[in-house]
């Protein structure tokens, strides 16, 4: 595609759905000179409260519609807008009126371009399928002269749906190997775990990453981690302390430290899969957030002799095995600063900061973004020449 005087047009269903599909080609094209227009049908007045500092649900709606501002100017987004559609009410909303609304804005801006969910609704939301239904049936209405809206038509060039392809990459042992090359412990604080948790679930569900997270809650006296044991996962502690302990070989114990809210342990076992030095005991209630290759299975084992299941480091790349149906591949890395500046804007719902990783990982994690061309649509060829 070429970019001079490109308009692109992207219409979905929540503020905070623009970053993760299509914010870094967004960013790299208005870069190059396109014009862009990010449109969202509601304004998340349903979602998650994350930060009870910045919304509640009387005021959610307003809040998430000036985080999508901010987002978009991260991104360099010259024209944003959203409709009134209640969120998690679209696929019960006037279908003809939500695609007349599409039409309108297809022909007042004239895109060249219209990115938005396919079929799959990216993992399945009611209100991402019913969007880009609209906008796939608007495209068409757009450029139909017998539809009438007192708006000339348009003829729009491409239409693409955001793809996720499940992707090999995995946070456990990013981050594991990020922590130990610290020349000091790392300390986080409890905000920081909140952030990292539901920014976790947001990369997992988009198959940004193919880790197994979950948040675990540990009563006093239990061992979280066993000495001696193949580690391979990695804790952080949302709330209460632990107790690291060592068992010498008289069967003695010796107190190593206590580690709080906001600090990590487990990250040895998780980065080499290797035993464990010392045990983790929880000293309170604990409740901590869990990364692992997969989820561990009902019976399995604890101790030196425990055979758990691992992964290769083989597995770990940071390209995607699988792109599924996706046509276009749009490497991003260049842009990666205004993706994760866009993502951080949605305060409400993941409360992040850009600096929570080392951009390097962020690269590994969203470095490029994919996408499936429905219209024209791609034939399929009989003949090799």
């Amino acid at each position: 595609m070429a970019s001079e005087r490109l308009k692109v047009l992207a219409v979905y269903a929540h503020p905070d759905d623009e970053c993760y599909c299509s914010g870094g080609t967004l960013a790299k094209y208005i870069a190059d000179g396109a014009e862009a227009m990010v449109v969202s049908a509601t304004r998340g007045q349903a979602g998650e409260i994350n930060d009870a500092e910045r919304a509640s649900r009387a005021t959610l709606g307003q809040v998430r519609e000036q985080e999508l501002h901010a987002s978009c100017q991260a991104l360099g987004v010259q024209h944003v807008r959203c409709l009134d559609y209640m969120d998690g009410g679209l696929a019960d909303a006037d279908y003809e009126q939500l695609v007349d609304d599409v039409v309108c804005i297809i022909r007042d801006f004239k895109p060249d371009v219209i990115i938005t969910f396919g079929d799959d609704g990216a993992y399945g939301h009611p209100d991402h399928i019913t969007i880009g239904k609209a906008t796939t049936h608007a495209l068409f209405l757009a450029a139909d002269p017998d539809y009438q809206n007192q708006r000339p038509m348009h003829q729009v060039k491409r239409l693409y749906y955001a793809h996720f392809p499940e992707n090999n990459f995995m946070l456990v042992d990013a981050i594991s190997e990020w922590l130990m090359s610290l020349e000091e412990r790392f300390t986080g604080t409890s905000e920081y775990a909140l952030g990292l948790a539901l920014f976790a679930r947001e990369s997992t569900m988009l198959q940004y990453s193919r880790d197994h997270v979950e948040t675990k809650w540990y009563p006093p006296g239990f061992t979280i981690v066993e000495q001696g044991e193949i580690g391979n996962e990695l804790f952080i502690i949302l709330s209460g302390t632990v107790i690291v302990r060592h068992e010498n070989e008289d069967g003695t114990h010796e107190k190593l430290n206590e580690i709080q809210a906001g600090g990590y342990f487990g990250e040895v076992g998780a980065a080499t899969h290797s035993n464990r030095t010392a045990s983790v005991i929880a000293k309170n209630c604990v409740t901590c957030l869990v990364f692992s290759p997969a989820e561990r299975t009902n019976y399995a084992g604890r101790g030196v002799d425990a055979i758990l299941e691992q992964h290769s480091d083989d597995d770990v790349t940071t390209d995607y095995s699988n792109v599924g149906d996706a046509t276009h591949v749009i490497d991003i890395r260049k842009f990666i600063s205004h993706k994760v500046a866009s993502i951080a804007s949605h305060r409400t719902q993941t409360p992040i900061t850009p600096d929570i990783f080392p951009m390097q990982m962020f690269k590994q994690l969203f470095g490029y973004e994919y996408f499936v061309q429905a219209y024209p649509e791609i034939q399929l060829k009989t003949e090799l020449l």
